[in-house]
């Protein structure tokens, strides 16, 4: 029962582990692709030549650097309407093609070659016929994830710029280095004095759940040590009761209470190292099977994700391992006091 109970308890930790880590991920991952992890603007527009791209490509820690444009849009089909960001990248070949978000396909009905009529509201009206190329899952399910990707050189044509100009350039990090994006923003500010944004300024609230996720999964962690520390301590207590002779017996022959207790923590560590095992491999097979089929479901409106996230993050689930084994086993140190009562004369008259 201890092992079992052992198991359980492992089970829930590296899938706690697991869930936190594929929560944060997915999100960071899903903003990323969204606004890049740290945006660079100076005022209603930045002169984005190449020598400049090439002074932030050549900052540490930067994965890519592209210019981009932002236009506010009404998008209508039909009489549905729907408000969204249009932006403007490079690399899209075809002119006026867009890729709309699927929460953007649902609620206006559009679909892979559809006409799009986007609305454009500044001095005088402004209307593009957009087509829809394509149709992208976004990770991250909210009111600011109305992300059009558009050609960039159609936003230039429409707002009258020149071909250096942009609304920021979006620095993308690479994933060793995305904890250091407010040193990285540093950098990039004196490389270029420009302002930068970072993606947990921009989208604060955000990251302040997934912090709010993570400590309680550490409270989780706890709780599942202690419930398996004190089964295992219930397990040793009653296993040193039926071996209470056996006790006496080694203490007759000379055996010291330290050494006797090296013996039945050796047998403990065993229970909780299969237990563990035994844990561990459930929890992976389980994540292995929601990685590759979603089954379990969530509601995007409240957790931003339409399923729930896993991600093997192998060093971390190691540390937990280290951790809830090192704890449980200092939790085990209570009950060999025990044997240091033992009095080998009356164990002797019992037997």
């Amino acid at each position: 029962m201890a092992a079992v109970a052992t198991a359980i308890s492992f089970f829930v930790i590296i899938l706690a582990v697991a869930v936190s880590s594929g929560f944060r991920k997915e999100i960071r991952d899903g903003l990323s692709r969204m606004a890049g992890d740290i945006s660079l603007t100076d005022g209603p527009y930045v002169n984005a030549d190449s020598s400049l791209l090439s002074a932030i490509q050549g900052t540490p820690g930067v994965k890519e650097a592209i210019p981009v444009i932002y236009r506010a849009g009404i998008v209508k089909n039909g009489t549905e309407i729907q408000g969204v960001m249009v932006k403007g990248i490079p690399g899209r070949d075809s002119s006026l093609s867009v890729s709309i978000p699927s929460k953007l396909s649902r609620e206006l009905g559009l679909q892979e070659g559809d006409p799009m009529l986007t609305y454009f509201v500044e001095d005088r009206l402004k209307v593009r016929k957009f087509t829809v190329e394509s149709v992208y899952e976004c990770p991250v399910e909210t009111d600011e994830s109305m992300v059009v990707f558009a050609p960039i050189e159609d936003i230039r044509r429409l707002n009258g710029w020149q071909s250096d100009e942009a609304s920021a350039i979006e620095v993308t990090l690479k994933d060793t280095d995305r904890d250091e994006a407010d040193r990285t923003a540093y950098m990039l500010n004196a490389a270029t004095s420009l302002y930068p944004d970072t993606i947990r300024g921009r989208y604060p609230q955000l990251f302040d759940w997934l912090d709010l996720l993570d400590f309680n999964v550490v409270v989780l962690l706890v709780l599942m040590t202690v419930v398996a520390g004190f089964n295992m301590i219930s397990g040793l207590y009653i296993f040193l009761f039926r071996n209470i002779s056996t006790i006496g017996i080694l203490k007759t022959l000379g055996m010291t209470d330290r050494a006797i207790s090296e013996v039945f923590l050796r047998v403990a560590a065993r229970i909780v190292a299969v237990g563990m095992a035994v844990g561990n491999v459930l929890a992976l097979i389980f994540c292995i099977v929601q990685g590759s089929t979603h089954l379990l479901k969530l509601n995007p409106e409240n957790y931003f994700l339409s399923s729930v996230p896993v991600r093997i993050d192998l060093p971390f689930i190691l540390l937990a391992d280290a951790v809830a084994f090192c704890a449980i086993m200092l939790m085990l140190l209570i009950p060999t006091l025990f044997i240091a009562k033992v009095d080998p004369a009356k164990t002797a008259k019992t037997e």
